[in-house]
């Protein structure tokens, strides 16, 4: 059983409402609001976030013995509890020029000293941008697999062919899936 129904999605800024209006609340911007159709399937959707626990007692619950993966860069690692979590997503959140992507490149320095494989999937900069990044920090590392995509779906079928340790999505606002419908997030 399927479900119609329409969402308004902001072209500018990805800011989605369930009624039209005229002026986008989030960028400010007039008429950049469009419909869009979205038809759910809610069988398909109850079964997709069931996940079938049963409530336990704390001291009951196994804990994960999962080692954290240290990124050599001792205050990162601090704040992560330790480093990185195998499988999990981390989101790194700034205000534009604070130093994000350069913190990134980095860290997959770091990881490639490691052995690990690392890829870094640029929506916002060009590959020229991340090779001068780069070069600023005098990193030289030919284990650093970067591609320039925004289109999600593309993106994730080159990554899957490289099998990495570690992916990096530089930005997140910046990438999108066709069949949404609607343009990536863009600040102004």
């Amino acid at each position: 059983m399927s479900k119609k129904s329409s969402l308004f999605a902001c072209q500018q800024c990805g800011y989605q409402t369930p009624k039209w209006l005229g002026k986008c609340p989030e960028c400010q911007q007039w008429n950049t609001l469009v419909e869009e159709r979205i038809e759910r399937d809610k069988t398909l959707a109850s079964s997709f976030y069931t996940l079938n626990s049963k409530p336990l007692p704390l001291t009951q619950i196994e804990s994960d013995s999962n080692p954290r993966i240290v990124t050599g860069i001792h205050e990162l690692d601090r704040l992560l509890g330790g480093g990185l979590v195998a499988g999990s997503t981390t989101l790194l959140g700034g205000d534009p020029g604070i130093g994000k992507s350069t913190l990134v490149l980095q860290i997959q320095n770091q990881l490639t000293k490691q052995g690990k494989k690392t890829f870094y999937l640029t929506g916002e900069e060009s590959l020229a941008q991340i090779r001068l990044r780069a070069e600023r920090l005098g990193i030289q590392n030919q284990n650093i697999t970067v591609l320039s995509e925004n289109n999600l779906e593309t993106a994730l079928q080159t990554v899957a062919q490289y099998e990495p340790d570690f992916l990096v999505v530089d930005s997140i606002q910046t990438v999108y899936l066709p069949d949404l419908g609607s343009a990536p997030a863009r600040w102004p």
